[in-house]
C-alpha cells in the first residue's frame, strides 16, 4: 500500500471553486448552489451533517464565494480547509435561511444545483425567488468534476491498489459450504484493512443470483460448481474504488469458460478504446460488440462504465449517445457483463485513467478466471 497523500491546501479548494463559478458562467448560468454532499466536499473540504437546517455554497463568477451556514455550525465551517477562500453568512434559529440565501442571487437567474440538494431547501428557495431558475450539476456541469488532477489521481490509484489487495486476499478464502452474507463481510473487512474509511458495496453474487448485476448478499449457500461475481469498493482518503472480478468454485464447464473469456475479451476491446479524443460512447461501443458478435448481446444489460471520483459513481458515462470525448485525467470504470438469467452472470471490472496517449489501468489484478475452494 502506497502512504498517506498530502492533504488538499485551501489553494486547492480555492481553486477549484474559482474553476466552478468561471464554468457555470460559460453554460449560461449564473451561479452554482452547493447543498451537502460530495460536491461541497470536493469543493470546500466542509463535511457537515445533513439536516434541515440550510447549508448552501453559492458560487457566482467575479465574487467571492459565501457559505451561507447555521450558527451553531459556524464554528465547524470555519475550520474547513478550503474556510479561508469563504465568507461564511451565518443565520440563527428562528430566522429565515432563505431571505439570507435569496439575497445572495439575481432574482431572475438561472442556476446549477447540485444533484442531492434537499427539495425542502430549493423549494424554500422558489418561494423567495419566484422567477429564479434551477438545473441539476449533472446537467447543466457534467464535467465539473470529472478530470482529475495529479493528488486525486495518486489517491484514486492507492484506492485501487487497496481493491487489489483485497481481492489477492480474498480469493485465498473458503467460497463452497459459506453464505454470500459471509463472503461479503470478509470482503468489508480486507477493504477496511487496507485503509478505506468507508465500504460503499460488497457484492458476492453466486449461481443465478450472478444474472443480477446489483444482487445484494444474501444468505444463499455457495456450491462447489458455482460462478460468482464479486463487485465492491468504497472510499479511501477520500476517493473511490470499485473492481469486479468473477471466480469459480471448482472447475467451470465448458460454456463457462467461453463465457468468461467473451467478457475478457470485451473488458480488453473497452480498455483498449481509450485514448483522449474518443467519445464515451466508443468505449461503451467497442466492448458491446465483442459480447453481441459473440452471440450474447441481448444479455449484456448494463452501460460499459461510469466515472469515479470522491464518489464511486458519477459522470462520464460510458454508454451509447454520450459523445463526450474522452481527457487525460478522466476516471472511469470499463465493467462489461454478461448475465445468463436462472444460471449465472460474469463481470470483469477495472477503473481506467485517460493518460495523453491511450489509457492506464489502476487496478491490475488478473482478468483470467480464477479458480476458488
Amino acid at each position: 500500500m502506497t502512504g498517506t497523500p498530502a492533504p488538499f491546501t485551501a489553494g486547492d479548494y480555492e481553486a477549484r471553486m474559482r474553476r466552478a463559478a468561471e464554468a457555470a458562467a460559460d453554460a449560461g448560468l449564473d451561479g452554482v448552489l452547493v447543498a451537502p454532499g460530495p460536491d461541497l466536499v470536493w469543493l470546500t473540504g466542509y463535511r457537515p451533517v445533513e439536516t434541515e437546517r440550510l447549508t448552501l455554497l453559492v458560487l457566482r463568477a467575479g465574487q467571492d464565494p459565501v457559505l451561507v451556514v447555521p450558527t451553531l455550525e459556524a464554528p465547524d465551517a470555519a475550520k474547513a480547509v478550503g474556510a479561508p477562500a469563504l465568507t461564511l453568512r451565518d443565520w440563527t434559529d428562528g430566522k429565515d435561511p432563505y431571505e439570507a440565501a435569496a439575497s445572495l442571487l439575481d432574482r431572475a437567474g438561472r442556476f446549477g444545483v447540485s444533484d442531492n440538494a434537499w427539495a425542502l431547501h430549493l423549494l424554500g428557495l422558489q418561494k423567495r425567488l419566484p422567477d429564479t431558475r434551477y438545473t441539476a450539476l449533472t446537467e447543466a456541469l457534467p464535467m465539473l468534476r470529472a478530470v482529475k488532477d495529479t493528488a486525486e489521481l495518486e489517491r484514486l490509484a492507492a484506492a485501487g491498489a487497496a481493491a487489489d489487495a483485497t481481492f489477492e486476499e480474498i480469493r485465498k478464502v473458503p467460497f463452497a459450504g459459506r453464505r454470500e452474507t459471509d463472503v461479503a463481510a470478509d470482503v468489508a473487512g480486507l477493504l477496511r484493512r487496507f485503509g478505506h474509511s468507508q465500504v460503499d458495496f460488497t457484492i458476492v453474487a453466486s449461481g443465478p443470483n450472478g444474472a443480477n448485476p446489483h444482487h445484494e448478499a444474501d444468505d444463499r449457500v455457495i456450491e462447489r460448481g458455482d460462478m460468482v461475481v464479486l463487485d465492491f469498493g468504497g472510499l479511501k482518503e477520500g476517493y473511490g474504488s470499485d473492481t469486479s472480478r468473477t471466480v469459480h468454485v471448482g472447475e467451470p464447464d465448458d460454456e463457462e469458460r467461453k463465457v468468461h473469456d467473451i467478457v475478457r475479451a470485451a473488458q480488453e476491446a473497452g480498455f483498449r478504446a481509450v485514448r483522449p479524443g474518443a467519445a464515451c460512447q466508443d468505449v461503451d461501443r467497442a466492448a458491446r460488440a465483442v459480447i453481441t458478435e459473440a452471440g450474447y448481446g441481448d444479455y449484456f444489460i448494463h452501460r460499459t462504465g461510469h466515472g469515479i471520483g470522491v464518489t464511486t459513481h458519477e459522470p462520464p458515462y460510458m454508454i451509447e449517445g454520450e459523445q463526450q470525448p474522452l481527457v487525460p485525467g478522466m476516471c472511469f470504470s470499463v465493467e462489461p457483463g454478461i448475465y445468463l438469467p436462472g444460471r449465472f452472470g460474469v463481470r470483469i471490472e477495472d477503473i481506467v485513467t485517460v493518460t495523453e496517449d491511450g489509457g492506464r489501468r489502476l487496478n491490475t489484478t488478473s482478468r483470467e478466471l480464477v479458480i476458488v475452494d
